[in-house]
């Protein structure tokens, strides 16, 4: 396994693997790796095969925060990352500093950002509208820089999922996107990285999220449709029954479209975000 930290080494890395014709499989994440990131890493590895390349890439995109986020207090461990990496057989690290991803020589700042203008304004965009300019111009970068064949995203995050399969059609990338599923704790919590941030009281009110989201499998499995707003009025109880959690957004939609659902019927989308004490969680379900 290598570490490379510059944009100049893994494209010409990249451009190397590209003449060999070695299949390339990618996994953009900003670290502190999870057992959710490495199931990622093996689904990239099953794709390309034994002989193909797995890159990680480890960074914390200041782009995708806002001013009042938590970019400076985002958990970092780069040589527990490392060690997880070279467990899992990946091939190289990305790790660039933010120079290297936005350069800002004098009179020559950057200044060009990529900006999907439909599937961004839901859910998330509403909640944090700068958040979605800041993934789609960090993994389109991401993407020149190292030229995968195969991109692997959690399906965690599904509208930053949706949106960069958008921008890949749109743009026309050459990057087959595949979504792998939510990895989870024993009781529920779906794994991230900001689950770090909890503490012992926190992390069992953070379980209102998967009961949410249970409650509504539940409630649509029994077979009449019910009422988006009537869905949101159950959930947004449940989640003022844990002290320290407030819902941000509970949405139902279309996987596909991302659009709006008055009516919850079998195969809807179900997402949510809640903050737990000042930490803000998603998860998601089909329902």
């Amino acid at each position: 396994m290598r570490t490379v930290t510059t944009a100049s080494a893994m494209q010409r890395l990249a451009k190397r693997w590209q003449r060999g014709r070695v299949r390339v499989g990618f996994v953009p994440t900003m670290g502190f790796l999870h057992a959710g990131h490495l199931s990622l890493v093996r689904r990239a590895r099953q794709l390309v095969g034994p002989h193909g390349r797995v890159v990680l890439s480890i960074y914390v995109n200041p782009l995708q925060f806002a001013p009042t986020e938590d970019l400076s207090a985002y958990p970092r461990d780069f040589e527990r990352d490392a060690k997880l990496c070279r467990s899992e057989g990946v091939d190289v690290i990305f790790a660039p500093g933010p120079e290297e991803m936005y350069p800002a020589e004098p009179g020559a700042a950057f200044s060009t950002v990529v900006v999907e203008e439909q599937l961004s304004k839901l859910m998330e965009g509403e909640s944090r509208p700068t958040h979605f300019r800041g993934v789609t111009t960090v993994v389109a970068k991401l993407f020149n820089l190292v030229l995968p064949e195969i991109a692997v995203f959690g399906a965690k995050d599904f509208q930053q999922a949706a949106i960069i399969r958008r921008m890949v059609r749109d743009l026309n990338f050459p990057v087959k996107v595949v979504v792998a599923p939510t990895r989870r704790e024993q009781d529920g919590l779906a794994m991230s990285s900001r689950n770090k941030y909890l503490d012992e009281s926190q992390r069992q009110q953070a379980l209102v999220l998967s009961r949410a989201l249970r409650q509504a499998q539940e409630r649509v499995r029994k077979g009449a449709p019910a009422s988006a707003a009537q869905l949101r009025a159950e959930t947004a109880a449940l989640v003022a029954l844990a002290p320290q959690a407030r819902l941000d957004y509970v949405a139902f939609f279309d996987p596909e479209t991302l659009a709006p659902m008055q009516e919850v019927r079998p195969g809807v989308q179900m997402a949510l975000a809640v903050f737990v004490g000042r930490t803000r969680l998603i998860d998601n379900v089909k329902l």
